[in-house]
């Protein structure tokens, strides 16, 4: 799963979840800029992409390395 989130003065106001499909906020200010992100279809796209590129091509080496130290 890939989990981007922004912060600010250490309070979490937006949270992409690569389950969910889209942006969700958590203060006022993250829902607008959520409810903005999720209708951009390239940046959503965008999004979607980096779950391919930075979790599902270290899927197999992680997997390899739990099961040579078990």
């Amino acid at each position: 799963e890939y989990i981007r989130s922004s912060y600010y003065n250490k309070l979490e106001y937006t949270r992409f979840s690569s389950s969910v499909g889209k942006f969700v906020g958590f203060t006022e200010y993250g829902v607008k800029n959520a409810e903005y992100w999720s209708n951009d279809a390239s940046f959503l796209s965008a999004m979607k992409a980096q779950k391919e590129a930075a979790c599902l091509h270290n899927v197999q080496i992680k997997y390899d390395n739990m099961l040579t130290k078990s």
